[in-house]
């Protein structure tokens, strides 16, 4: 007992010195820590819009009198043709970009880990049928899968979120599978087998945890992905209505001033652009500092 008590201790030592590593070779990464500090600040503005703006009056309340005032000192980012502040209504349609991005990635990740995760360890006939549904999913190209969703279900914020998370289920599926049979057969795997350890431990404390680094790579990489769907999908009307403030849903309401008023587009734009590239400089830093290998 006591020599198992203290494996687990020098197990969790190993995690805590790789996380450390892990944290130095990604500060090292210039791009990575822009995007980070990016991030976090998007993350904050997210968090705290209700205390800078007023979602009745700043966000979505009008101001006929101030209607398509070019960005100034007055309106940093000028007003929309119903007089709101631009500002306010990028600033505020981060909160729902983020949600979007992050809640759909997260569920794919709670639907998808545990099935390539089976798929990958019990093998045999099992891992068959589960991935030739997988790719009965993947025959889809997945903006068309929700599309198709979103057309089903109806177009809110949370039929949104659902029919990306389904289909973002099987490139989580794919990968977690792929890593698992990286690391099914190592010899503390079949150690831990030997000494009777059911397949529940096995899997959640030795399995997942050395699969955890692509796994996470991607689902980085995907919210980016999620983000722009979500915003396309908004564009042409399938995603979250007006006048919620999001930025694709800004994108489509301002198409028609494009030449009138390009600002319109642009703040909205921009803020897509920024936020994508910065979560996706995040998840290249992590890549690098999870496998120093691929940088080179």
């Amino acid at each position: 007992m006591d020599r198992v008590e203290k494996s687990c201790k020098n197990s969790a030592g190993v995690r805590q010195n790789r996380a450390l590593a892990v944290w130095r070779q990604f500060r090292r990464n210039k791009g990575a820590m822009i995007g980070l500090i990016i991030t976090a600040a998007l993350i904050l503005l997210a968090v705290s819009a209700d205390f800078i703006w007023d979602y009745e009056t700043d966000v979505i309340g009008m101001n006929i009198a101030d209607r398509m005032i070019s960005p100034g000192t007055k309106y940093l980012f000028g007003t929309d043709n119903y007089g709101r502040d631009m500002l306010a209504r990028v600033g505020y349609g981060a909160r729902y970009s983020l949600v979007i991005g992050a809640v759909s990635v997260l569920f794919g990740l709670f639907v998808g880990v545990p099935i390539g995760t089976s798929a990958g360890y019990l093998g045999g006939r099992y891992d068959t049928i589960i991935m030739r549904m997988i790719d009965a999913f993947s025959i889809v190209p997945s903006i068309l899968l929700t599309i198709l969703m979103v057309t089903v279900l109806g177009t809110s914020l949370l039929n949104l979120m659902i029919a990306l998370a389904i289909s973002t289920i099987p490139i989580f599926a794919r990968i977690t599978r792929a890593s698992v049979l990286t690391v099914r057969y190592n010899e503390y795997i079949e150690s831990a087998k030997a000494i009777g350890a059911s397949d529940f431990y096995i899997i959640t404390k030795y399995i997942i945890p050395n699969c955890f680094s692509p796994i996470l790579v991607q689902a980085t990489l995907r919210m980016g992905t999620n983000i722009i769907s979500a915003a396309g999908l908004s564009y042409i009307g399938l995603g979250v209505a007006l006048p919620t403030p999001e930025w694709g849903a800004l994108l489509s309401a301002s198409k028609q001033f494009i030449i009138q008023a390009p600002y319109l587009c642009f703040f909205p734009g921009l803020a897509i652009m920024i936020t994508v590239m910065s979560i996706n400089l995040v998840g290249d830093g992590l890549r690098d500092a999870l496998d120093p290998k691929l940088k080179r």
